[in-house]
């Protein structure tokens, strides 16, 4: 008796009306889930991926699925899938390159299967990453920074072949130009070819013979050249710039990498800071704190003047609106500078002062403090 098939899309998880990415995922999850390479003896992992393997080769040919949609299993009945594969299904139509590649990239440490796209065309540069250290008033208000770094450029005289003026590359003899090596590796599969970069020529598919000797066969000359960094108003410590087009240079006529500035932002003596709100103490004498009056507090845009209320506690909190830290989204948009204000107690005292003290102390005795009403955290 033969044994019930499980409907293809089920099978990969995916609606009935699922397009070709979506079939693609859904199969990539499975196949890196349940091969043979990462479950090793384990003969229900090997039933699900050939079971996945047969629902995506027919789902991913439009021709196959729309037999199926119309016929169901019955449609590949009696061989009509073909010989070979799994469960009698081949691969043909299917695209198994990226997939292949990224499960044997995986289980065999990097490499492309011969399935899969391969180019050494234009490539783009990697990213260079340096820092920058600021002040945090220059992290508030944004500031520009001048920094040096020593970048590659075109050599001028081999202009990026790195071959001696007068002569040219020859094609590299371990890859015959292709730029990459192909190998064969044992899998579940058989024999499966492999793709590399070619180690000899690093992908460029030519050798230099005779160097330039300007560059020494690099193709690039190393120079120091000064960047002007244009800082954002509102930028935290840790935050990175990014600069398009002065990373490494391209190969093969790609473009330029970006470069990468990391801020690091120097701590303040007076502030603190959260995301958009700025933190200060500030004291205030006992006098000021029975008396109330006006006191000078700092801010990031200077000194603002603050009545403080006769009576103020110790720990009591002050919000200043307007007074942090800029939005980097909105520039127009500022947080609130919150300041505590702290009684200080005089260490030292004069016999004066002494006795003002005690008359005070006599004159309060007997007098009942009213319980403060609860108010909100800041003014």
């Amino acid at each position: 008796m033969a044994e019930t098939k499980r409907d293809y899309y089920e099978v990969l998880g995916v609606p009935k009306d699922a397009d070709e990415a979506a079939l693609k995922k859904a199969y990539r999850v499975l196949a890196k889930k349940y091969h043979p390479d990462a479950n090793p003896g384990d003969k229900e992992a090997e039933a699900k991926f050939k079971e996945a393997s047969e629902a995506y080769s027919v789902l991913s040919d439009p021709e196959k699925r729309r037999k199926y949609d119309q016929f169901g299993h019955a449609a590949f009945e009696g061989g009509a899938g073909g010989a070979g594969g799994y469960g009698g299904f081949d691969f043909n139509g299917a695209d198994m390159g990226d997939i292949f590649g990224d499960i044997f990239g995986d289980f065999f440490g990097g490499g492309r299967s011969a399935y899969g796209r391969s180019s050494n065309g234009p490539m783009r540069g990697a990213n260079l990453r340096t820092g920058v250290r600021i002040t945090f008033e220059e992290a508030i208000f944004g500031c520009e920074k001048e920094i040096e770094l020593t970048l590659k450029d075109e050599c001028p005289k081999c202009h990026g072949t790195g071959a001696k003026p007068g002569t040219s590359p020859v094609t590299c003899p371990k890859c015959n130009g292709k730029g990459k090596i192909v190998y064969t590796q044992q899998s579940f599969f058989g024999q499966v070819q492999n793709v590399q970069t070619c180690p000899d020529c690093r992908g460029t598919g030519k050798i230099v013979k005779e160097k330039c000797p300007d560059c020494y066969g690099t193709g690039y000359i190393s120079s120091k050249k000064k960047i002007q960094v244009k800082i954002p108003a509102g930028i935290d410590n840790g935050q990175s710039i990014r600069i398009a087009g002065k990373g490494e240079p391209g190969t093969n006529g790609g473009e330029r990498g970006d470069l990468l500035v990391e801020v690091t932002v120097s701590r303040s003596p007076v502030f603190m800071r959260q995301e958009t709100s700025i933190f200060s103490t500030v004291p205030i004498s006992f006098a000021t704190a029975a008396l109330g009056g006006p006191i000078k507090i700092k801010t990031v845009d200077g000194e603002v003047e603050y009545e403080v209320k006769p009576g103020t506690q110790t720990d009591t909190k002050v919000r200043l609106r307007g007074k942090g830290v800029p939005s980097l989204r909105n520039k127009n948009i500022r947080g609130d500078h919150y300041v505590t204000l702290v009684v200080t107690v005089p260490e030292k005292l004069t016999e004066e002062q002494k006795e003002a003290l005690k008359r005070f102390d006599d004159a309060m005795k007997g007098i009942s403090p009213e319980p403060k009403k609860k108010r909100g955290l800041f003014k």
